[in-house]
Order: structure tokens, then sequence, then C-alpha cells
């Protein structure tokens, strides 16, 4: 085989593990954008190493990019974007391939906002553990090897990480979408019209809302709430259509469900471009967290997968 044929052979070998590649670094980065550079990254890798001595092409490969994500995570720039109140993870529309694997309830999990976020609380090594071990299935020998730690530090970071993620998530039985959806489209109902008593009653007890500044980038600070009383307040004060809130939005916006990171979520859509973003952890029948999302950074992939896959009939044809 000559070199041009070699590199074309190379590079469709690359080629065939891009998406696992991205759906790791997204998990790992909670952001579209920093997971595709950490992918181009190590294709960059990938044609600069001597690949005839590559034994195992895709345990290479997922060493460089989770190397790469942790070099990221590790990075000045990062802890400050990623520090307390100033950070969502990129929400991601049902269908883009970068979401990866749903075929046990961990991989399903991993990739949920309500993970992504609690990822915060972790080290990058106890990241990288947990994700490899829950979401990728590898074992402690394959991931000792990828991090270049001992097996027996490897059990120690995923000890530590699942405490941490244990002592903090919400928990509970996955969803059925049909319910979760009647319960998203009542929450809209209510909160278009004003009706505050039934909007409290749709909320857990605990339930808490966060939105990224009305879409002011990510060196704001987040906004939230933490009482029932004042979610439904906020979502009173958010959903109820005026023509002010439209000359805002710079039209009437339509209002569509969808799925964003494998969660009940509304987009508000001006034509086919998305504007914002509102995800729901729906538990045990009720909603436990509202997540808004507008800073147009995190909506561009969003987008452009909407613009692909995602137009259906919208629940609200001009909010």
């Amino acid at each position: 085989m000559d070199s041009t044929a070699t590199d074309r052979f190379d590079t469709s070998r690359f080629e065939a593990s891009r998406n696992r590649l991205a759906s790791l670094a997204y998990r790992l980065l909670g952001s579209a954008t920093d997971a595709e550079d950490a992918v181009q990254d190590a294709f960059l890798h990938w044609q600069s190493a001597d690949r005839q001595q590559i034994k195992v092409p895709e345990a290479w490969l997922t060493k460089v990019v989770t190397n790469l994500c942790l070099d990221r995570l590790r990075s000045a720039q990062a802890r400050r974007e990623r520090a307390a109140g100033v950070w969502l993870p990129e929400p991601l529309l049902a269908g883009d391939p970068m979401l990866g694997p749903a075929d046990t309830f961990e991989q399903r999990e991993s990739v949920s906002l309500a993970m992504l976020t609690l990822m915060e609380r972790l080290s990058p090594l106890e990241r990288a553990v947990y994700l490899l071990r829950e979401a990728f299935s590898y074992s402690h020998t394959e991931i000792a090897e990828i991090l270049d730690v001992t097996e027996s530090a490897s059990q120690q970071h995923l000890h530590r990480a699942r405490h941490r993620i244990t002592a903090t998530r919400r928990r509970g039985a996955e969803v059925d979408p049909a319910s979760a959806r009647a319960i998203v489209e009542e929450f809209l109902a209510a909160a278009t019209s004003g009706r505050m008593e039934r909007l409290v009653a749709l909320l857990t007890d605990d339930a808490i809302a966060i939105a990224d500044s009305n879409g002011a980038g990510l060196a704001k600070t987040l906004l939230r709430y933490d009482t029932p009383e004042r979610v439904a307040a906020i979502a009173r004060a958010g959903f109820k259509p005026t023509p002010a809130k439209r000359r805002l939005a710079g039209g009437p916006p339509a209002i569509h469900y969808a799925l964003v990171n494998r969660t009940p979520a509304l987009l508000f859509l001006l034509g086919d471009q998305v504007t914002g973003t509102v995800t729901f952890d729906v538990t045990d029948g009720k909603i436990a967290t509202v997540r808004g999302i507008a800073a147009p950074a995190r909506l561009v992939r969003l987008t452009g997968t909407w613009r692909r896959h995602g137009p259906n009939f919208p629940l609200i044809t001009q909010w």
C-alpha cells in the first residue's frame, strides 16, 4: 500500500472512532465546542504518530482524547469559566451523535445536564475514571493504562466519585417519556396563563431554577431560584407573553417540545434559529429542576441539529 493509500486508510480508521471520541470528550468537558477541539487535536496527534507501532488504535485514541480533555479541565481558563455560579453545560438536541451510547441507565444519565453539572464537583481524574467506567465500561486495568495510574488508584478515584455524586444527586426512577411530556406541557400552559397555584403544585418541595443571565455570556453570574414559590414566580414572569417581551426577543417565537440531553425541554425558535431552551428534571411526577439557557454561543450546535432533524409541530405557534 503506497503512502497516500495508507493515509486514507488511517484517516478512515480515525473517522470510525470520531463520534465515540467526541461523546467521551463532551461528557468530560460539558462543552460541544471544546469536545470538537479536543477530537481535532487528537486527529493531529494521530497524523503525526508512528501509526504502524499502534497496536490498538481505539485504545490509543481514547488515551489521547482523555488526556487532552484533562489538560483543558486543569487549565486556568477552564477553572475561571467553571467557577461556582457561572457555568452551565452546553445543551445537545436528541439525534446529536455527540450524545453517544444510550444502552444503559448509566450511559443515559451520564449525558444529562444534571449529571454534567454534578461532574463539576469531581476532580479531573475522578471525572475521567467515573465516565470511563460507568459510561464506557472500561475495566480498571484499561483505565489505569489510559490515565497512567495504578489499578488501585483507579478504584479509589471511582469510589470517591461515586460517593460525591451519590451525596448530591436527585435520583429517582427513569421517567416515562409520555408522562414527562405531559408534565412539561402542563407547566407551559400554567406559566403562560399565569396560574401560580398550579405551577407550585407541579414542582417538588425542593425545586430550583437556574438560568444563564439572559444569554449575557459565560462571565456573568447564573441566576438561581431556590423555592417552589420563587421558581413558579419566575416561570410565570418569564413565560407569560407580553408585547415588550416579543420586541425584546426580536419577534413572537414558536415554542416546541424536544428532548435535550435526553431530558424533556422547551425550545424557543425564531424561524429556524433556537434562541433559548428550558430543560426540566422530572422526579416522581413533579419538576425538580428548571434550567434556562439562552447564551447564543451555547446554542449554535443545538440549532444546527434542529435544522437537520428537529422540526415538529409547535406547542405554541406564536408566543
